[in-house]
């Protein structure tokens, strides 16, 4: 059996804005990276099972990062995103007002890019990359 740690290449990380409650955390968090396997099969590893036999879902095959940050901060991070055309989700304020996918989607498509008002977003790609679009932002505590 293989012992080595293993490495990742790539990183997953979520950009939560610093003003948000507890559970606001949780729930955008949750949404954003629950898009990136749909985009970005290879994220996602084996399906697990248990010493009975029962089987579970599969689950990303990395660590999630969570990192937090100003307004200011996800702006940047969203518009660094979008140059080096990472997979991306977002999570806007106007979001919190909504109870449905069809909403959600709406509200994001009635604002422009760089208008939306930002809580959070999911980025997924090469270490480095990532690293350059979080710049500025911080772990989550």
């Amino acid at each position: 059996m293989n012992t080595e740690p293993i490495r990742f290449d790539t990183k997953i990380a979520v950009l939560l804005r610093e003003d948000l409650e507890p559970w606001q955390r949780l729930n955008v968090t949750a949404f954003l990276v629950s898009g990136l396997g749909t985009q970005a099969p290879e994220v996602i590893g084996e399906p697990y099972e248990d010493a009975d036999g029962v089987p579970y879902l599969p689950m990303f095959r990395q660590p999630v990062l969570v990192f937090e940050g100003t307004k200011e901060t996800l702006t940047a991070a969203h518009g660094k995103a979008l140059n080096r055309a990472l997979p991306r989700a977002v999570f806007t304020s106007d979001l919190f007002t909504t109870g449905n996918d069809r909403d959600n989607r709406a509200a994001v498509r009635a604002v422009g890019t760089g208008e939306l008002d930002l809580v959070g977003i999911a980025v997924y790609g090469p270490r480095n990359a990532v690293d350059k679009v979080l710049k500025g932002a911080r772990m989550h505590p």
